[in-house]
């Protein structure tokens, strides 16, 4: 480098006395103006706010939060190590509170009790304006208490508090729309091969299988419950299909997740069944990683993870608002995204 190089500075920030300036009026007036405060014409307003984008103004954050007794920041905690869920959720979560100028940090709280409360001290320290508690299973309470805080709390997807609000993935309906998309694809003998019996969803989903093939005069096998892995799914085609002649065989298999449903496709290619023109095969979370790498590609159910975060948002932020809010659990709708595996409809 050459040693009569000039060093580079930052330009310093435009200041308000500088827009309001620009603008032609007084730095209270400016300051009112983006803060959509006091009384002024709509042109007026406009003005300062165009002068200050051409400008690039950036208010101070602190200042801001100061008046309006707000940090505009939400945290979000979660015991979900490995962001299965967490992360969409999140990435729901930030989408509805982005346009309105309030930020989202993560908190990993493991199952940790004491990690968890320090997270939670430490948001409180930093004056979050609400929390969004979520988890990697719907049936169990993160390791903290949340009860009674000063601010607001939403969860999603894990266990609320009584009297909080929550919402959750309608997972008997999600079954539903697998069971029945094989129904409309002319199967009729459908096996369900699910996770541990320890998940409530386990059991949620086993028994909207049943009520669909009931409801369609057809019989429901008992479900296979085991591990949430490729390897019980493979085990699990072995207990399925190990009856000689091919009519006491399944004809579709409704699998508890895709890392099932993957060791399921897998089994039953190594017997030379073929996915799907013999067994269709339908996982569940839409897993997108598992389910496009999977051969045939996977069908599969969407639990709208980022749709249930946005919510959650919205609903923390009208909380934070001062909006009132019905407590309880809110359901909301899974979708179907069809790939191969389920197959065509009969001609």
């Amino acid at each position: 480098m050459s040693s009569d190089a000039s060093p580079v500075s930052a330009k310093p920030p435009v200041t308000l006395r500088e827009v309001a300036a620009a603008a032609g009026v007084s730095v209270a007036t400016a300051s009112k103006a983006l803060n959509g405060q006091g009384r002024m014409t709509a042109e007026t307003r406009e003005r300062i706010r165009e002068t200050a984008r051409l400008l690039g103004f950036r208010p101070n954050s602190l200042a801001q939060s100061l008046l309006r007794k707000r940090s505009f920041t939400v945290g979000l905690l979660t015991n979900d190590t490995y962001g299965r869920f967490s992360l969409p959720l999140m990435a729901g979560v930030s989408d509805a509170l982005v346009d309105k100028g309030v930020s989202v940090f993560l908190c990993n709280v493991e199952d940790d009790q004491r990690l968890g409360q320090l997270h939670v001290e430490a948001m409180l320290d930093k004056r979050v304006d609400g929390i969004v508690a979520t988890g990697k299973r719907i049936d169990r309470h993160l390791p903290v208490d949340l009860s009674n805080l000063r601010i607001p709390v939403v969860y999603a997807f894990t266990q609320p508090d009584p009297g909080a609000v929550g919402l959750v993935s309608d997972d008997a309906g999600g079954a539903r729309l697998a069971v029945e998309q094989f129904l409309r694809l002319g199967r009729r003998r459908i096996a369900h091969v699910t996770g541990p019996a320890s998940f409530e969803v386990v059991h949620t989903r086993a028994g909207a299988y049943r009520d669909v093939l009931t409801e369609n005069g057809l019989p429901a096998t008992e479900p296979l419950l085991g591990a949430w892995s490729e390897a019980w799914g493979h085990d699990a085609v072995a207990r399925l299909f190990s009856k000689a002649g091919r009519e006491g065989w399944p004809d579709a298999v409704f699998c508890g997740n895709d890392q099932i449903a993957r060791g399921v496709i897998d089994a039953l290619r190594e017997r030379g069944i073929s996915v799907p023109e013999d067994v269709g095969v339908i996982g569940f979370d839409n897993w997108e990683i598992v389910a496009e790498a999977t051969r045939p590609p996977l069908t599969s159910i969407d639990m709208n993870l980022a749709s249930l975060g946005r919510e959650a948002g919205l609903a923390l932020l009208s909380l934070v608002d001062g909006q009132p809010a019905v407590p309880g659990i809110r359901k909301l709708p899974c979708r179907l995204v069809v790939r191969q595996s389920c197959g065509s409809p009969p001609q």
